[in-house]
């Protein structure tokens, strides 16, 4: 199936378990029309208005940073930042986790463009810890920390570890940056102010479009001078779009209520664990969820997972999950979960319905 196809089967689907609603993009326009008359919102020129600048203000005083500046993209945020940071700290040299979203999804951009080197450390399977940092020999520019590790089930250093990372970066004096793609999620699985726990970090990365679920966009945020010099950069790489509005729209509407619902997406997350405890042929990771994220392996591969999963869709009208890729082990894939409102709005009963309809294709 092509992705539209697949679009269209997801579209049509009656109970969809990843995620979060999706409207029509008409209706979302119409939304965002309604919201910027009520708000008196105006268009900005590059960036320049009243009303982005708040929300930049308001972002940075929520995670208690200097500064923010939104950006068209995460891929320009992160790469721009760690190149900053290593002219700053006069190394080249950034320290990666083998997971990182820079070394798997991104072409190779800081390579080819001639941002930064990398030295990839820690364990492959885990969180990295302090003491993964202090065996690097080399002078380090940056050090990336992603909170939670989405490419790993959504795995969370534990407070005691991330204060021990925070402490070796300030001692070595090395950048911390922060890749908090999913930052809104993991302050629900910390249970403290976002401000606590992103102090001790140089620069930070949010998204707008994953957990918020805005059109696009994302924010770095810094030190008053780091950004100043990041909007220049972000100018040169051609990210400084005409008008931001209508994705700061997006994102600004939504943002307080998405930000409140997460508490009770881990809760949906335990309880989803609970209810995938009666099915023993799948692996949850982590095993105990640790934010409203994980991953689940199945017993065949992935285009057999991928084949059942539209199968249901076809014939039950349920989206089972989204992606899937192969495991390390023959014959197990490896799907991923996302526990957002359409999650909230199902009854147990439903949800292990959709499973046992799932426990029952992966036997056949």
């Amino acid at each position: 199936m092509t992705e539209h196809e697949l679009f269209l089967l997801r579209r049509s689907c009656q109970t969809v378990l990843p995620g979060h609603r999706t409207g029509d993009i008409a209706d979302e326009f119409v939304a965002m029309a309604s919201w910027c008359k009520d708000h008196h919102v105006g268009r900005d020129v590059y960036g320049e208005s009243e009303f982005v600048q708040q929300f930049e203000q308001k972002i940075a005083a929520l995670l208690g940073m200097e500064a923010a500046a939104f950006c068209i993209t995460g891929t320009m945020a992160q790469t721009l930042a760690l190149r900053l940071a290593c002219m700053e700290r006069g190394s080249s040299v950034v320290a990666l986790h083998p997971t990182a979203h820079i070394l798997k999804h991104e072409n190779s951009n800081y390579q080819l463009l001639d941002h930064f080197d990398v030295i990839q450390f820690g364990d492959p399977f885990r969180t990295w810890q302090a003491t993964d940092l202090e065996r690097i020999p080399d002078k380090l520019g940056a050090v990336l920390l992603e909170l939670p590790m989405r490419e790993i089930g959504g795995q969370l250093p534990d407070w005691d570890t991330l204060q021990a990372i925070k402490k070796t970066c300030q001692d070595k004096q090395i950048h911390l940056h922060l890749d908090g793609a999913r930052l809104w999620e993991a302050q629900a699985a910390y249970d403290k102010p976002f401000a606590e726990i992103v102090h001790g970090t140089q620069s930070v990365y949010v998204s707008f479009y994953k957990g918020i679920g805005g059109l696009a966009g994302a924010m770095l945020l810094g030190s008053s001078a780091f950004i100043a010099k990041a909007r220049t950069w972000m100018h040169r790489q051609g990210g400084r779009v005409f008008s931001a509005t209508p994705y700061v729209v997006s994102a600004a509407m939504q943002f307080d209520q998405r930000l409140a619902a997460l508490p009770a997406c881990l809760k949906r997350t335990n309880e989803l664990a609970t209810l995938l405890a009666k099915f023993p042929r799948w692996q949850m990771n982590p095993a105990t969820p640790q934010c409203n994220l994980f991953h689940l392996y199945l017993p065949v591969h992935a285009q057999r997972a991928i084949e059942i999963r539209n199968r249901v869709a076809q014939r039950h009208g349920i989206w089972l999950f989204n992606r899937a890729s192969n495991a390390p082990l023959p014959d197990q894939s490896m799907v991923e979960w996302y526990v957002g409102d359409n999650m909230l709005a199902l009854s147990d009963a439903q949800v292990l319905a959709a499973l046992t309809l799932l426990d029952s294709e992966l036997s056949g």
